[in-house]
């Protein structure tokens, strides 16, 4: 089984180049429209696909950026978090979570796109017990 993520952006093109070259992206399928939007840019991102489309407001089909936000966290793992996470910030990111190592075992932060999506960059370092987890999860939201 694979999980896929499709989103819907404004500019579909120009987000396919973002990620490209953010998280190194290839792009593997698209199909345009004769109005010059696309109703799908496919990427491949590792051994993951991403889905693109542009927003079709006369459809329902809008961007975070039409909605005010989003409460969605698409989670990008790789070897080098930090190296993701330079090229996000200097192609534009805005950092939502700083990159830290986290109570939970991962190297991990999270950044908003010029499109209005959140990404979470991360990499396992390190097993850490359930218990342990819940207690400072617990500790950091002050319960």
């Amino acid at each position: 089984m694979k999980l896929t993520a499709h989103i819907v952006v404004r500019g579909a093109e120009r987000a396919a180049g973002w990620y490209t070259q953010v998280f190194g992206a290839r792009e593997t399928q698209r199909v345009p429209l004769p109005d010059g939007r696309f109703m799908a840019l496919v990427l491949a991102v590792g051994d993951s696909s991403l889905h693109l489309a542009d927003e079709f407001a006369e459809l329902g089909v809008v961007s975070p950026q039409s909605l005010g936000g989003t409460p969605v966290t698409v989670t990008f793992e790789t070897d080098d978090v930090d190296a993701v996470w330079q090229r996000a910030l200097a192609a534009g990111a805005e950092v939502v979570h700083p990159v830290m190592d986290a109570f939970w075992g991962d190297r991990h932060g999270i950044f908003r796109d010029p499109f209005g999506h959140r990404w979470g960059v991360c990499k396992h370092l390190r097993d850490v017990p359930a218990e342990d987890i819940a207690r400072e999860a617990a500790k950091m939201m002050g319960q």
